[in-house]
């Protein structure tokens, strides 16, 4: 029992090993989201494209909008995990302290949730996609596999989505919208923004001019 117990772990780990190694040179055939958005909504609008053909802004809106510190820190941002800590500890509502890289982990290899286990793993991931991959292929994955619609997953469908146009075509104020509606795309319509996500809007839109892109 236990030699069987200790194959199954080694063929995990490797499997895992694999998955990474071919993560950094391949998009993920699905995820684990993509699969529950068929599942609720009935579809799986998706397009994976070269980070060539993304175009700056949508880069530029989404660092703006999720992560400044995104080309400075080794995958995690300690003062915004700090700070999220703390405003849970005084039951205030939590804002995201993941950064890009994690947000990649947890879309790529697991599963949407707050159990620590899932968390634990998270950061296992992050860590290693921070070695293996680099900024590049981290911001590729994100922009190629994150929701950004109901059933709408990655920049180029999310363009076609919401502009009827490719994403490299995308003018700064529609990449900052696209932006504004990540922490919940389920949810929020650029086409129909409360004054919340006019005001998240124009925030982005200024922060985007302190971005340089590596």
């Amino acid at each position: 029992m236990f030699k069987k117990i200790k194959k199954f772990i080694f063929i995990l780990i490797l499997a895992n090993i694999l998955f990474i190694v071919w993560g950094k040179f391949l998009n993920p055939p699905i995820t684990v989201t993509q699969i529950e958005g068929v599942i609720t909504f009935g579809k799986l609008e998706r397009d994976y494209i070269p980070y060539s053909e993304m175009g700056s802004y949508i880069k530029k809106a989404v660092i703006a909008a999720e992560d400044q510190k995104f080309f400075i820190h080794n995958g995690f941002d300690y003062k915004a995990i700090e700070k999220a800590y703390k405003d849970n500890e005084k039951g205030k509502k939590v804002k995201g302290g993941s950064t890009i890289s994690q947000q990649t982990a947890k879309n790529v290899f697991l599963w949407q949730g707050r159990s620590w286990f899932r968390k634990g793993l998270e950061t296992v991931y992050t860590f290693i996609i921070e070695l293996v991959w680099g900024k590049e292929v981290i911001l590729d994955r994100y922009l190629n596999s994150i929701e950004m619609g109901r059933g709408v997953f990655g920049i180029e469908a999310a363009a076609r989505y919401y502009y009827g146009k490719n994403a490299k075509n995308l003018t700064k104020s529609e990449a900052a919208w696209i932006a504004t509606i990540l922490p919940n795309p389920k949810k929020y319509d650029p086409h129909n923004p409360s004054k919340y996500l006019r005001n998240r809007h124009s925030w982005i839109m200024r922060q985007m001019n302190n971005v340089t892109l590596k």
